[in-house]
């Protein structure tokens, strides 16, 4: 008896000592588990290395302009007419009313519209470039005998000045680029409604053009995004008719618009 106890109790022990063993063995690998490292994102894939976005300058972004780059400009344009000289003529019923008109002189009203502009690089100092707006403008007359100091109204008309330049630019492949230039313009009134203003109510203008000169520069922000600012003076003269209805009273004025056009804007190089 005392040797089958001795017999349970050896044997009690021994599954013991095992199973302790045995535990031991597999907290080990999950205590190894537990203390790994947590990763808490999943890390970015790499870009390739050619990648470049839009709005990025990279190594492999040319910086400034050159030969056969196109620029494509958004701007707002505002259009300052300078009327530096101006003389109305006219008559009524046939019969000259020159000499109380005599000092009588027109003014047009500024205006302001967004300008598209489109510039392409012969050489790398080269660029031609024609831009296009349309604006609106008020045109009036005061002066001589017969007005005085009063204010006629003889309407409204929009112009569509397309102007083709020619430029040189002093600093290809750099930020800074100024530029100076020569160039065209026409013009070409459109969409004229005359002020019915008690004496004449009809008005129409013909078609003109001049040279112009521009001076600017482009400045490259980042990628092919650049910031230009220009300053354009033309050289042209307005002739302009206003009659009533019955073309009894008929006015004619002849004016030298030379508009100043100054323009600010984003552009985009491709």
């Amino acid at each position: 008896m005392v040797k089958f106890r001795s017999f349970l109790t050896a044997t009690v022990a021994g599954v013991a000592a095992l199973t302790g063993a045995a535990q031991a063995q597999t907290a080990q690998p999950n205590a190894a588990f537990v203390n790994a490292p947590v990763m808490n994102r999943i890390p970015d894939a790499q870009k390739p290395a050619s990648h470049c976005g839009i709005f990025e300058t990279c190594a492999s972004t040319k910086i400034g302009t050159g030969k056969g780059d196109i620029m494509i400009r958004l701007s707002g344009v505002g259009v300052l007419p300078q009327d530096r000289d101006s003389k109305i003529t006219g008559s009524i019923g046939g019969s000259s009313i020159n000499g109380v008109l005599n000092g009588a002189h027109t003014s047009t009203t500024n205006q302001a519209m967004p300008e598209l502009t489109v510039e392409y690089f012969i050489t790398d100092n080269l660029s031609v470039d024609l831009i296009a707006t349309s604006t609106r403008h008020e045109v009036s007359a005061t002066g001589g005998s017969l007005l005085g100091n009063s204010k006629l109204d003889l309407g409204s008309a929009w112009v569509l000045p397309p102007t083709l330049t020619v430029a040189w630019h002093f600093r290809p492949h750099k930020r800074f680029n100024p530029y100076v230039g020569v160039g065209a313009t026409a013009m070409w009134f459109h969409n004229i409604h005359a002020a019915n203003n008690g004496i004449t109510n009809k008005l129409n203008a013909g078609f003109t053009g001049g040279p112009a000169v521009n001076v600017g520069f482009d400045y490259q922000l980042v990628g092919n995004w650049f910031f230009n600012a220009d300053v354009k003076q033309m050289f042209v003269r307005m002739h302009a008719w206003a009659e009533s209805s019955d073309e009894n009273v008929k006015l004619r004025a002849h004016e030298s618009l030379d508009p100043t056009v100054v323009s600010a804007g984003i552009a985009y190089r491709f």
